[in-house]
């Protein structure tokens, strides 16, 4: 068996990754409720379902190990003990309950199989559900349209952003928005107490009860002594430094964070939904990040020798930053639909910059985004095209919806 975490890179060849099927949350999606659930369309679960075993049976192919949050779940809820706390943590987190309601939900799910009780929680409980044999407040009278107790999760199949594995630790994020928060209590008992991990406990980047949040669509391993950071609508600068404090205070390489400052709106979401390293000297890109003279403002966090301070600085040349950090003379950003402003915003709706290396030069990519992946191989980038087209109605590409756990060392 490969380390538990090893990411020192975004190209290195992919050994093993984390995956979460898309399950009965999607299909608690409605169109009143869609905003809430940060969805902009109800995708249709069998067809959905079928493209993402599509996905993970390619990567299979290519001799990497897929394990998936349900399954691994099971593993670690053997014990009751375990079990009544994960179920504990998870319903605090979950909304303001009267007693009564709280204590009817955690016998409801406790009465559940193990593998049950993770698709309920996953999937949400809807109020007809629970027996109602308990005082009515007045709250709930006037919230009683809302159909829902616990709130289903259908962002779950997105496991990048919960987590990040970096170098042989992990960072454990705190979500940025309410709809997403309660997934990384997932991985956090995952890490803590499968044998896979607890065996030898990982360092943490970043823990999920910080009051700043932070995603790991926002972060990309670079090399193994730089990381780049989005500044976006979902990580702030508060927690990239409490990131930053922590990796630097390690007996570790990176020594440097390229704080990249997006625009803060939903098309513009992760730093990896318009930037993605695809090779030794290749990035994607969606042009609209850049102005005119290809400039973005980056901030450079750099890793002091007393490990407890960093010192920063600003650059505005996105390529020549990125040159640096990875000290190499030639690099190509290859724009996500060819620049074309049509085909760069449409494709980049899909996710056309989203790419997953799972080798250098090796990416999978979205088949609907012609154009860019086209492009892609006039550069010699070998593009594995998966199905999308209720995959990509969340709004997050292949490389959204992995976790690497394990890459080769370049």
């Amino acid at each position: 068996m490969p380390n538990a975490l090893q990411i020192y890179s975004e190209i290195g060849v992919l050994n093993t990754v984390l995956l979460k099927r898309p399950g009965m949350e999607v299909e608690n999606l409605t169109p009143d409720y869609l905003a809430k659930l940060l969805f902009d369309d109800i995708p249709y679960l069998p067809a959905m379902q079928k493209e993402h075993d599509y996905f993970s049976s390619l990567l299979c192919s290519r001799g990497i190990e897929t394990l998936y949050v349900e399954n691994l779940l099971i593993d670690i809820l053997k014990t009751h003990q375990i079990k009544v706390q994960f179920v504990n943590e998870f319903l605090q987190e979950s909304g303001t309950f009267s007693l009564h309601v709280l204590e009817q939900l955690k016998e409801y799910l406790l009465t559940l199989s193990t593998e049950a009780m993770i698709e309920k929680m996953m999937s949400g409980v809807r109020k007809n559900e629970i027996n109602k044999h308990h005082t009515i407040h007045l709250y709930e009278m006037l919230e009683d349209s809302y159909p829902f107790y616990l709130d289903p999760m259908p962002n779950l199949y997105f496991t990048r952003d919960p987590a990040a594995a970096i170098g042989n630790g992990i960072s454990i994020n705190k979500m940025n928005k309410k709809a997403r928060q309660r997934e990384s209590i997932f991985i956090q008992y995952i890490v803590k107490y499968h044998p896979r991990f607890s065996s030898s406990i990982p360092p943490l980047w970043f823990e999920r009860n910080n009051p700043f949040s932070i995603e790991g669509g926002d972060q990309l391993i670079l090399n193994d002594t730089t990381i780049a950071v989005g500044i976006s609508e979902r990580t702030t600068p508060h927690a990239i430094e409490a990131f930053a404090t922590n990796l630097f205070r390690a007996e570790n390489t990176f020594n440097k964070i390229l704080a990249v400052d997006l625009p803060k709106h939903r098309s513009f979401m992760h730093l990896d939904t318009v930037l993605t390293m695809i090779d030794h000297d290749k990035f994607t890109v969606h042009p609209s990040i850049l102005n005119k003279d290809g400039e973005i403002n980056i901030y450079i966090l750099h890793r002091n020798d007393s490990r407890e301070y960093f010192r920063i600085e600003k650059r505005t040349k996105l390529l020549d930053t990125l040159k640096e950090a990875l000290k190499i003379k030639d690099l190509t950003l290859i724009p996500c639909g060819g620049g074309d402003p049509i085909a760069a915003a449409r494709e980049q709706w899909n996710d056309g910059s989203n790419t997953l290396a799972i080798a250098p030069g090796v990416v999978v990519a979205y088949d609907r985004n012609y154009v860019s992946n086209k492009l892609l191989r006039s550069y010699g980038v070998e593009v594995i095209e998966v199905l999308s087209s209720e995959l990509a109605r969340g709004r997050g590409g292949p490389r959204c919806m992995t976790m690497p756990l394990n890459r080769e060392i370049l």
